[in-house]
Order: structure tokens, then C-alpha cells, then sequence
């Protein structure tokens, strides 16, 4: 009886999905890069992912306190006086995490290209660094082993970014970032769409 019995292996399992549509891109097959107006350049932007603006955190917080507070207070109206006091710090607390959240929706990393200059400007929190590199002289490579942060060098300084960027996807930056300083170099300071064709 377990002669016939072959286990299902889940590589050739038929899939109810279906397979996706080949759709031509109008970005030539670029993923972080944008090319600046009038072909002066490029720009990468990598933000975080945020679900919910700081504005709708601080409704979602506010039907929370309400929601808590009613609670609080049909409890202590029977009797648990210290019930309003757990809630005022259970709501302490959330308020202080929120803010911490709201306060770092806006981290990004700005990488532009123009002018045979390359500029990093990244944004934590309240923290802005900047660098500025000639593009002559940046090296790409990757900070550490697969999947980590892309280190950008040159000129005896060197900065590190794709923090915002899922670590199978930051070898595809790594490589977009060549690419464009190789255009660079090779037009000479007019950064060209003639490579998005190829």
C-alpha cells in the first residue's frame, strides 16, 4: 500500500496563482534610479516604508485613549480605582513609542548625481549627515557580505546607505549605482539616456 504512495513535493506542486503579466516597464528597467529634468542627472530616493501617516498614528492613538479610558472608567465606577492608573501609564507608554515612530516616518536617503558630483544626504530622526563625492573617484562595493548595507567611498571618506532598502534588493542598488557613474564618466559630464535602450 505505500509501494504507490509518492509525497508531493512542493517544486512541482501545480499553482492556483496565476503567473504575472510581462509588463514593459517606462523606466528602461531601472528600480531605485530617476533621471533629473533635462537629463542633468540622477536621483535615488530610499524612504522608509510607512504604513500610516503621522497624522492617522495620532487617530489610531486617539481611539485607543478613548477606548482605554472608557474601560478605565467602568471599572473604577464599580469599584478598581487603580484601573485608571494603570491606564494612564499604559497609554504614557504608547504615546512615547508612537512618537518615537512618527518622529523617524520621514528617514530617507538622498543620493543625487550631477555635475560630476555625487551627494548623500541621509535623514534620521532629526539628524541630517551629508557627504559629497566627485564621481571620478566613488567605488561601489558592499559593506559586508550578502545582503548588507552598500558602502559608498571615495576621496578617503566613505558613507554606507540602502537601510532602507530589503537586503536581497541592495545588490540591484549596488548595481544601479555603478551604472549610472560609469554613464557619468562616460559622457563626461552629461549624464545621457542613450544606455537606457541597450
Amino acid at each position: 500500500m505505500l509501494a504507490n504512495f509518492s509525497p508531493m513535493n512542493t517544486t512541482f506542486a501545480p499553482s492556483h496563482w496565476p503567473a504575472p503579466a510581462v509588463v514593459a516597464r517606462r523606466d528602461a528597467g531601472w528600480c531605485f534610479a530617476r533621471e533629473l529634468d533635462a537629463g542633468e542627472g540622477w536621483f535615488f530616493e530610499l524612504k522608509r516604508k510607512v504604513s500610516l501617516s503621522p497624522r492617522q498614528l495620532l487617530g489610531c492613538f486617539g481611539i485607543v485613549s478613548v477606548l482605554s479610558l472608557l474601560v478605565a472608567a467602568g471599572l473604577w465606577s464599580q469599584g478598581a480605582s487603580m484601573v485608571m492608573v494603570f491606564t494612564g501609564i499604559e497609554l504614557l507608554a504608547v504615546a512615547v513609542a508612537l512618537l518615537v515612530v512618527a518622529r523617524h516616518t520621514g528617514d530617507r536617503e538622498l543620493i543625487t548625481l550631477a555635475n560630476r558630483e555625487l551627494a548623500v544626504e541621509q535623514r534620521r530622526g532629526r539628524q541630517v549627515d551629508r557627504a559629497r563625492f566627485r564621481a571620478e573617484w566613488v567605488r561601489v562595493e558592499p559593506a559586508g557580505g550578502e545582503g548588507s548595507l552598500v558602502e559608498l567611498s571615495g576621496e578617503g571618506r566613505s558613507v554606507r546607505v540602502g537601510r532602507h532598502v530589503r537586503p536581497e534588493l541592495r545588490v540591484v542598488l549596488a548595481q544601479e549605482l555603478r551604472r549610472v557613474l560609469r554613464l557619468a564618466r562616460a559622457t563626461d559630464g552629461q549624464v545621457s539616456d542613450h544606455e537606457l535602450k541597450a
